[in-house]
């Protein structure tokens, strides 16, 4: 089993601008890897998944990966 990457490198705050890190939870197709695949906990997965949407939102990540 993965261990949770945010909880191993301390990380306290997922960002919305941070886009190298919500890209390591995204797939070439630009969907969110499921919790099962990335092995986060559950409550650093929502906090991903609420970050990667609000960047998407604002326009600085596409929603599809052509």
């Amino acid at each position: 089993m993965k261990t949770d990457y945010i909880e191993e490198n301390k990380i306290t705050h997922v960002d919305y601008k941070d886009l190298a890190l919500l890209d390591k939870f995204r797939n070439q197709h630009g969907r969110i890897i499921a919790r099962k695949h990335t092995g986060l906990s559950a409550k650093n997965q929502k906090k991903v998944e609420k970050a990667i949407k609000q960047a998407r939102f604002l326009g600085l990540i596409a929603y599809i990966e052509a």
